[in-house]
């Protein structure tokens, strides 16, 4: 459905984000890496405790909520499925960051999952993060890497992919019940996005 012109109402109980997808079609030159202490780590099988907890810290106040809410067989499917590689990003012993490509599509790679915790951002770490990805993402035979990036997410995220690379190519309008409401994210998380009841 295309929606029209004009302002469109939100329910109460609801959030709306703009949803932009972006893509690469070739093998960038990565930016220069920023100096830091960093090491990434493939989960081979992650722990769903793990990976949830890893997931709130990282994406909470950009109100991630889908694999909060997924039943554990449905998020084992995704996380533990051959075609899926999860990633941590390591700083002092302790994961701070998470990378989640999916090659489930042939040919295709999505940064299905991006982002480091709170503690870390402004630091390099994400563009060090990125530049593991984009080395993960093309060292199989894809044709396509794609992400995609709302209004919820952090303000520099959209800037920071294009800054990766990715060029933008569809916007969408994402519309779903506010996780704050039903205990998913607390009630306090994303001051940027008022609850509406």
């Amino acid at each position: 459905m295309i929606l029209p012109d004009g302002y469109s109402d939100v329910p109460a109980g609801k959030i709306a984000a703009v949803v932009t997808h972006l893509e690469m079609t070739a093998r960038p030159v990565l930016r220069p890496d920023s100096p830091g202490a960093w090491t990434l780590r493939r989960v081979e099988t992650p722990g769903l405790d793990w990976f949830r907890d890893l997931y709130r810290r990282v994406g909470e106040e950009w109100l991630w909520f889908s694999r909060l809410q997924m039943a554990d067989a449905e998020l084992a499917a995704i996380i533990h499925s051959p075609l899926v590689e999860v990633h941590a990003l390591v700083e002092g012993g302790r994961d701070e960051g998470l990378l989640e490509l999916d090659f489930r599509e042939p040919g295709q790679c999505e940064l299905a999952f991006f982002g480091v915790t709170e503690k870390l951002i402004g630091s390099g770490a994400g563009r060090w993060l990125m530049n593991r990805a984009l080395e993960r993402a093309w060292s199989r035979q894809v044709a396509r890497v794609w992400v995609h990036t709302c209004t919820l997410d952090h303000p520099a995220a959209l800037a920071f992919y294009q800054r990766s690379g990715f060029r933008a190519f569809r916007r969408q309008v994402e519309i779903a019940d506010d996780p704050r409401l039903d205990g998913t994210a607390p009630r306090d998380a994303a001051r940027h996005v008022p609850v509406i009841e």
